[in-house]
């Protein structure tokens, strides 16, 4: 039977603003370590099993670019399930399903790409244990063994019984903390993980079930997905017709078919700032520091400076985190209500709930420095061997000057090379386009004038990237 990792890509990670936004979410930040949560989820799965095949993302549209470049950084290429926008769980779990061809020999291993798992091989463990339930039949989930009464989380009752792989009794919503500590005391409950192996035709069938309307949505947009290399988009009426539930609600809770396996193996959903100082690394005083950070007479708290120093004095249990365009400042208790400060961004119409000041496209990025009425600057970093699109501006004119590197530069008819100390100027309604022919980043300041400067005003005449008439 062959095991397909499926990586679940597509959260926002809200509550670790500003931190995570909408169109950089915490899935695609190096939180923990070097490397991304994604990155990290990839390479644990790489062999768990000899009958494995390679792991199929789902993720965003928005994010196709950032999830791939992560992904072949680690030398991989998996195909990528683009959503126009998120349905749940249930969803992306029927799509993985329906994608094996509803072949009964295929299990689906569900993996959400931001968790934090300081012990892979546990994982490895519990899921050979898990595998030859899940070809019974079984929908396995994996119960997390409570640390602490948690109010955050779901619970799980597991039947009373010796077996490494446990009939499950009950889920049970997020309790109290009386009822949470009860839980861990009485040895029976799991935290839930949101992580599944299930077969595919099995899975189908007990949603089929359960949720006709879920199956019925997703196999109208696979149907109609277009595929294009590695990337299947799924077809946006279709899908986004689907009703978004969870694995959870819409299989889990209902089914007679679901089982458990216990897992002790470091795991966070890093759902929260409090919850990421946990699985970080403290000093005596219980702080964890990242970044350009003086503290003086703090305790436990998490001290984050993205971009410039930050000094704290007489701190207890706060969260202090820094970016190049906004400062959270929380008492670690209220860290659950970050997000009700995104969405007073978002009914605010503030851009700083999607973006941060550096935003990532798929040649490099650029990042705000400064802007007024009538001019903007901004840095571009252009990344080797990458090209932008063909395009043209109605209302700006822009100047490049090259800072490092070498850019090669098409000016309507001209091609041309600026190095370093070298510039030109883009009048209004150029054709134009920026290259990096060389091995290093390439580095230009862009200054702006015009009496309009949003990202919309772009026509693109061609690109690399496939974003003709897009703005992204």
């Amino acid at each position: 039977m062959t095991l397909v990792p499926v990586i679940l890509c597509g959260g926002s990670g809200s509550r670790l603003w500003p931190l995570s936004r909408s169109l950089f979410p915490k899935q695609l930040l190096p939180l923990v370590g070097e490397g991304s949560l994604l990155q990290d989820t990839a390479r644990r799965i790489v062999n768990i099993s000899p009958d494995q095949a390679p792991p199929l993302v789902i993720c965003n549209d928005a994010h196709r670019f950032l999830v791939a470049s992560q992904l072949e950084a680690l030398g991989l290429e998996p195909t990528m399930v683009l959503e126009p926008e998120g349905r749940n769980t249930a969803a992306a779990a029927a799509v993985a399903a329906i994608l094996q061809d509803d072949r009964g020999d295929v299990l689906l291993l569900i993996l959400p790409a931001d968790h934090v798992i300081l012990d892979p091989a546990a994982l490895i463990a519990a899921v050979q244990l898990a595998i030859p339930v899940a070809q019974q039949g079984r929908l396995v989930t994996f119960g997390i063994v409570p640390t602490a009464p948690e109010t955050g989380y779901g619970y799980i009752r597991a039947a009373a019984d010796n077996t490494p792989v446990k009939s499950v009794e009950r889920f049970v919503e997020k309790p109290d903390y009386e009822t949470a500590r009860k839980y861990v005391q009485s040895g029976s409950y799991f935290w839930n993980s949101g992580m599944f192996l299930f077969s595919a035709a099995v899975y189908l069938d007990e949603l089929e079930a359960q949720a006709p309307d879920i199956v019925s949505a997703c196999r109208n947009a696979v149907a109609k997905a277009v595929h294009k290399g590695r990337e299947l988009r799924l077809d946006a009426e279709a899908f986004c017709a689907c009703p978004a539930d969870s694995i959870d609600y819409a299989v889990m809770e209902k089914t007679a078919r679901a089982s458990v396996v216990p897992l002790d193996a470091g795991w966070s959903d890093v759902g929260s700032w409090a919850a990421l100082r946990k699985v970080n690394a403290q000093d005596a005083d219980g702080n964890t520091v990242l970044g350009d950070v003086v503290a003086l007479d703090c305790r436990n708290s998490y001290l984050r400076s993205e971009s410039r120093l930050v000094a704290a004095v007489g701190l207890d249990d706060c969260i202090v985190v820094e970016t190049k365009d906004a400062v959270l400042v929380a008492p670690a208790g209220r860290a659950q209500d970050v997000k009700k400060i995104v969405d007073e961004l978002e009914s605010a119409g503030r851009t700083e709930a999607r973006l941060g000041r550096e935003v990532f496209r798929p040649w490099g990025s650029y990042d705000s420095l400064e802007s007024a009425v009538g001019f903007q600057v901004k840095r571009l970093t252009v990344l080797p061997g990458a090209i932008l699109s063909l395009q043209s501006h109605q209302r700006r004119a822009e100047h490049w000057v090259v800072v490092a590197g070498v850019a090669r530069i098409t000016l309507d008819e001209k091609v041309f090379d600026l190095k370093v100390n070298e510039h030109t100027y883009i009048p209004i309604g150029a054709k134009h386009r920026i290259e990096n022919p060389g091995a290093e980043p390439l580095h230009i300041i862009e200054v702006q004038v015009g009496d309009y400067l949003g990202e919309d005003d772009i026509v693109r005449f061609e690109d690399k990237y496939g974003r003709e008439g897009r703005t992204d």
